[in-house]
């Protein structure tokens, strides 16, 4: 999968939480409050539920939630934040590999019983959806790696240049909930980490253009619409992938807290448009930077447009001016 231009930390405002065909995304919970609520999820296969007043389903894939009746967010625990959790836990075969060179990564997830896991509920058309990016943002793949009968997974992954990453799996295990489990990655060699990009609300991309129209605040759901251009002229043949017309990944800078948001409606729906805008509702509950990543599918290639955005703190909401280690404003990158 190609990773262009890289486009936002949880894109102006984040386009942030996920849901399948019709979603409403999960919440990250905010930096250094008060411990996180255990997690709750409505359906133990991670599927959609009825969403929030503005009638967009929860997609149960992350590990933080909101409010389908108030429309605010939960203090639950932000996904891909912990190695283990639930009784399940993401094992690498190694976490350190060489910058610049295809090399096969190899993992587990053992379940409560010790033993790697073997079943799942697919989402969105697979069993586990595997995240792996830099950890200063600069560098996104959206993989989708085999399993073999003893529940080992393996794909060939090249990490660009050197740095630290975070790798991310994204699934529900057969009768279970839907979890995201992280865990960090290195690529030895000099490397200088990148400053967050300032928040744009047009990035390019493979010769395209990506509009991000609509803004995030703290605690509540945001409508934002991405909307896709090529040659001056809005695509409207944008074809599905993974069941749906877009996918975005939202990442909160500082602790790279995970959400992974679906779009409003779904291909074949009878409403749903193949383009030019693709619209998701978000749900934040932290103000502060995020970089978002949208993949969409046209020409038979599957296009990355990355945007950086910020949380404005709605009614109540603190500014999340940690990077989650008690440094401060995320390196002084405000926006």
């Amino acid at each position: 999968m190609n990773t262009p231009t890289k486009l936002a930390g949880f894109a102006l405002g984040l386009a942030v939480a996920l849901g399948g065909a019709a979603g409403i995304g999960h919440a990250v919970g905010p930096i250094g409050g008060p411990a996180p609520a255990p997690m709750h999820h409505t359906a133990a296969s991670g599927a959609e539920q009825p969403g929030s007043a503005a009638g967009h389903g929860n997609h149960d894939m992350g590990e933080a939630g909101s409010s389908a009746a108030t429309g605010t967010a939960t203090e639950e625990t932000p996904g891909g934040l912990m190695v283990s959790q639930h009784g399940y836990t993401l094992e690498p075969a190694a976490r350190s590999l060489t910058a610049g060179t295809s090399q096969t990564l190899s993992f587990v997830v053992r379940g409560p019983d010790g033993k790697p896991v073997t079943g799942y509920t697919p989402t969105h058309e697979m069993d586990l959806h595997l995240i792996v990016v830099r950890r200063d943002l600069t560098d996104f793949q959206h993989l989708h790696p085999t399993r073999d009968a003893a529940g080992t997974w393996s794909i060939p992954l090249t990490l660009p240049t050197a740095g630290e990453y975070r790798m991310f799996t994204d699934f529900a295990p057969a009768g279970g909930q839907g979890l995201t489990l992280g865990a960090d990655l290195s690529a030895a060699g000099n490397f200088t980490p990148q400053p967050l990009p300032a928040p744009a609300a047009t990035v390019q991309t493979d010769g395209y253009s990506v509009t991000l129209d609509g803004t995030l605040e703290a605690g509540k759901t945001s409508k934002l619409t991405l909307t896709v251009s090529r040659d001056g002229k809005p695509v409207t043949d944008l074809q599905p992938y993974l069941a749906a017309y877009g996918h975005l990944v939202a990442l909160r800078s500082g602790d790279l807290a995970y959400l992974h948001v679906h779009p409003d409606g779904s291909p074949g729906d009878g409403r749903t448009a193949p383009g030019p805008g693709i619209t998701f509702y978000a749900t934040v509950p932290s103000a502060g930077d995020y970089r978002l990543f949208l993949d969409f599918k046209h020409g038979d290639t599957v296009h990355t447009a990355a945007f950086t955005a910020h949380a404005e703190a709605g009614s109540g909401q603190a500014e999340a001016g940690g990077d989650g280690d008690g440094h401060g404003d995320h390196g002084g990158h405000r926006h």
